[in-house]
């Protein structure tokens, strides 16, 4: 009978059964009890308690028992660290065991087991271990070394194991070598440190196991082959010669990451003629994938995408092998319709074009559009088949399909920028298919295409007075071209009817609508016509630039990027690996390398001499005054700033363009009530929008209303330490990202300029975007401010205990560095999307663990908890629930918040408890940093306080 009786339904006292039968002294029974036990729990049942039980079944000479007691122990060893250790006897004698297997398992297990205290009885075991006889011990034994350097990093350097890893790539076993380089590679991935380079010795090891190993072994040594730089074009030469048999292989991961590899190389030879017989020997392989099953074909696919972007002429001849098939999958077809257009050429666009026709008559909406668009970009990439190309799009606008009809006039757009003056005779049929638009976009495109070539349409303002009918109810896409449209045909014709569209549209444009781009827009036109007409008509009617297709193309540096990542995930998001990886891997180090840089003993120094040395930034008031040997290059910043250019000098407004205006003036004379300003008409200015052009009025305009007072920047450096120089300032947040809000003012008697900043190390890793300050020379009793943007870099997270603490120093030309401390706010951490569902809050509570949870009293009393729920919700934490508990007469707030931290947000959850009748409140909050509760509990009196 098979072992899925194990996984039979819950009865009560199974526990109470399994713990009995665990002791039995029957082996049978035993083992039975154990396979029970692992069927639990992988069924998700809580077993931790039978963990004594289970061990003590350790020791035994079944081999598929002691396989299931090492599965029990690698699950909850975590759980209970005290009593894992009584497995290392057993662990260590396991590991001298004769059967091989055996050995491999213990030290296996004892690498998977994340507790201390067996971390260290490790090190014997794995050291034999990785001389072991057997090259299956030593496989297990060269994986176990990467997860015992996540572990402790530092026991791995001083025991060797880098250096014994190093020499087990020249083992005789190949799978021990694939073994070795992955655990390498591991290693160089989170440490940041360089411990594996390929030389030339060890580049004849790697392509010798190669040919020998598994096939996951041989993806390991091939990717660590596309990090090598080759020393010459025959070095390369030699690398592809010995890398393009894996093309021939079943695995598709395999056939990838050989292509990563000779791409690679390709670039290093010389030889054109080996150039192109690699491409035709790629073109098969790549081929091939693509009759795997949908899932492979997709991922394929992308990196497909990749490759003919770099080397189009690999696929060139092989552009049929991407026709679509009828039951392709959507996410398949539109793979291969990107692909298609990027391999259409001359030679072939007209089998491209037959295809892409097809596809326009499909049920997919979403694909014909695709299908269609497509034609359009071959039309503006291929300049000799663009007639081939309308006379297709002509033909699909005949169908009276709506969404093709659409889509064809939205690419055909395109392809009038793209060739100007050459293909307008089909415009009159485009426009007998207006009362069929109704998509924003196909109205827009309709309505440049009137507008551009208003001249040689002889209904064009009738066909844009149909627009203009519905004017306020378009979308803003719509309205925008419809001002721009409106403009140029007033320009081509400046008859009665436009003059009246065109004041019809600036009117609304201006006045009626709270659209800012359409309303600034409005205005430059309105002022362009009013001051000048020929300017107007030299803006307007500019010639437009060549457009050219790159709208599904990448930048060349995120390409070469994408191609050094072929067969992993980035090539399949098209996105680097560190846009989408939600662990940042931070670098680890030894506590022996942590020297402090040039800027970090400064700022010891500077510590020390107050005697304050080691402790917490505790306020903002600490500051200190510059050193005289400080003043070198001392933050690498380079030398003084150029000086600012001195502001332009504000144009003048001539009083005499009355006259230049000419017939074009009269025509805008009727457009409402416009004052008059130096013969010039002004455009009305709604109350709420300030207009920057207009020129002053004659009368005195009545004295603003007072502005709200506007808190003051702490003082971080007073003018007594900082030789007349006051520096104010605070982390806040602005537009969703965290700022360093700063205020200057020079009090000493000499300009000041060449303003610069950096950070030191600290618990977030916050450090200035750039180390320039944007703020003008300061003259004596001058001030200035600025707003220095802030990112948070995994390189500047310090290794000492969590803090709020922030160690900065900012210099100029004049008086050299000056260093203080401030104190980072954890409103500038919460990031505007905090909220969570309510259930999400309930599991994470939950998943947090119970030692994260903190609580506190504070001296608060809430009188008016909506306004309290507001002045939260502005920064950023947000009410999840709020009820009354009958029992204790108490009222229980839940709010919740989402802080910006290395690696990924950390979500807050907080509980907030209070008696309308009793002082005070009580605070309760979970995260996965317990380093935010003290910053919390800092922040909320404030918050909660009316």
């Amino acid at each position: 009978m098979s072992d899925s009786k194990y996984f039979a339904t819950t009865k009560k006292g199974e526990i109470h059964e399994f713990k009995e039968d665990l002791r039995s002294l029957d082996k049978s029974k035993k083992k039975d009890a154990v396979k029970k036990v692992i069927a639990a729990m992988t069924v998700g049942k809580d077993v931790s308690m039978l963990f004594p039980d289970v061990v003590n079944c350790m020791q035994t000479d079944d081999l598929e028992l002691k396989k299931l007691v090492y599965l029990y122990l690698i699950n909850y060893a975590k759980t209970q660290p005290d009593l894992a250790i009584m497995g290392v006897n057993t662990f260590v004698k396991d590991s001298q065991d004769p059967n091989p297997l055996i050995r491999a398992l213990a030290v296996r297990t004892m690498g998977c087991i994340r507790v201390d205290k067996i971390t260290e009885y490790l090190c014997d075991p794995l050291q034999r271990c990785l001389k072991d006889d057997d090259p299956y011990v030593r496989k297990t034994a060269a994986v176990c070394v990467a997860k015992l350097y996540d572990i402790n990093p530092e026991l791995v350097e001083d025991r060797g194991f880098l250096d014994i890893l190093k020499d087990l790539l020249a083992d005789s076993n190949p799978m021990v070598v694939a073994n070795a380089v992955a655990s390498l590679a591991e290693i160089q991935e989170v440490s940041g440190k360089d411990v594996f380079q390929i030389t030339s010795q060890s580049l004849f090891k790697l392509l010798r196991a190669l040919n020998e190993c598994t096939e996951w072994g041989q993806v390991f040594i091939l990717d660590s082959l596309a990090t090598y730089q080759p020393r010459d074009a025959k070095d390369a030469e030699s690398i592809v010669e010995r890398v393009s048999p894996r093309l021939q292989h079943a695995n598709c991961a395999v056939v990838l990451s050989a292509v990563k590899v000779i791409m690679k190389q390709l670039d290093l030879i010389e030889d054109q003629t080996l150039v192109k017989t690699m491409h035709k020997k790629m073109a098969p392989p790549l081929v091939t994938l693509l009759s795997a099953e949908s899932e492979i074909q997709y991922v394929a696919l992308r990196n497909i995408n990749l490759i003919v972007q770099k080397q189009p002429q690999i696929l060139s001849h092989e552009v049929k092998v991407f026709f679509c098939k009828y039951n392709d999958p959507i996410y398949v077809k539109m793979e291969k319709l990107e692909i298609m257009i990027k391999l259409a050429s001359e030679r072939n666009i007209d089998q491209v074009l037959l295809e892409f026709k097809e596809y326009a008559t499909e049920v997919d909406v979403d694909f014909v559009r695709k299908a269609v668009r497509a034609i359009g970009r071959c039309a503006v990439s291929l300049e000799r088949a663009a007639e081939r190309c309308i006379n297709v799009l002509l033909e699909l606008i005949q169908t009276k399909v709506n969404y093709v009809v659409q889509e064809a006039i939205i690419v055909i757009k395109d392809i009038f920028r793209r060739y100007p003056n050459r293909y307008e005779s089909i415009i009159a049929t485009l426009c007998e298919n207006l009362d069929t638009l109704d998509e924003p976009e196909a109205k827009a495109s309709m309505i440049w295409i009137i507008g551009e070539y208003a001249e040689r349409i002889d209904n064009a303002d009738e066909l844009l007075e149909q627009f203009l009918e519905a004017f306020p109810e378009e979308s803003s896409l719509v309205q925008l071209q419809l001002v721009t449209a409106t403009v140029k045909l007033f320009l081509k014709k400046p008859t009665e009817r436009p003059q009246q569209m065109i004041q019809l549209v600036l009117t609304y444009a201006t006045q009626e609508t709270d659209n800012p781009d359409l309303r600034d827009r409005a205005y430059v036109y309105w002022r362009l016509l009013s001051t000048d007409p020929e300017a107007a008509k030299a803006v307007v009617l500019a010639e437009k630039p060549v457009i050219a297709d790159n709208s599904n193309s990448l930048e060349p540096s995120l390409l070469n990027t994408l191609l050094n990542n072929l067969s992993t995930l980035a090539s399949v998001y098209h996105k680097p690996p560190e846009a989408f990886v939600s662990r940042t891997r931070l670098a680890v180090q030894r506590v022996d390398e942590l020297q402090p840089t040039a800027f970090e003993e400064d700022v010891v120094s500077i510590s020390n001499s107050d005697g304050n040395a080691g402790a917490a930034p505790s306020g903002k008031a600490e500051s200190s005054a510059p050193a005289p040997d400080l003043l070198g290059d001392l933050l690498d910043l380079g030398g003084p700033a150029p000086a600012a250019a001195p502001a332009p000098a504000p144009a003048q407004t001539s009083n005499g363009n009355a006259g230049a205006a000419g017939g074009i003036s009269d025509l805008l004379g009727g457009l409402g009530d416009l004052d008059m300003a130096g013969g010039v008409a002004a455009a009305p200015q709604p109350a709420r929008y300030a207009d920057p052009f207009a020129a002053p009025a004659p009368a005195a305009a009545p004295a603003p209303a007072a502005a709200p007072a506007v808190a003051p920047l702490p003082v971080l450096l007073p003018a007594d330490k900082g030789k007349g120089l006051t520096i104010s300032g605070q982390v806040g947040r602005q537009n969703g990202h965290i700022v360093y809000q700063l205020s200057f003012h020079n009090g000493s008697g000499t300009p000041l300029d060449g303003f610069m900043i950096q950070f030191n190390k600290n618990s977030f890793g916050l450090s200035p975007a750039a180390q320039n300050i944007d703020v003008p020379p300061l003259a004596p009793g001058a001030g200035g401010s600025a707003v220095v943007p802030l990112l948070q870099n995994p390189a500047m997270l310090s290794p000492v205990a969590a803090n709020a603490g922030l160690q900065i120093a900012i210099r100029n030309n004049q008086q050299g560095v000056f260093y203080f401390n401030d104190v980072l706010p954890l409103t500038a951490l919460l990031t505007e999307d905090g909220r969570i569902e309510s259930s999400a809050f309930v599991s994470s509570w939950k998943t947090i663990p119970d030692a994260n949870e903190a609580n506190k009293a504070l001296p608060v009393n809430l009188t008016n908890v909506e306004a309290v729920k507001a002045k939260l919700a502005a920064v950023n934490i947000f009410l999840m629930a709020h009820k009354q508990v009958p029992t204790t007469n108490e009222e229980v707030i839940y709010l919740t918040g989402r802080a910006n931290t290395v690696g990924a947000p950390t979500q807050l959850l907080l509980e907030l408890r209070f008696s309308k009748g009793t002082p005070g409140i009580k605070v309760f909050t979970k995260s996965n940093r317990p380093d935010l509760a003290p910053m919390l509990f800092d922040a909320l009196p404030a918050l909660l306080a009316l």
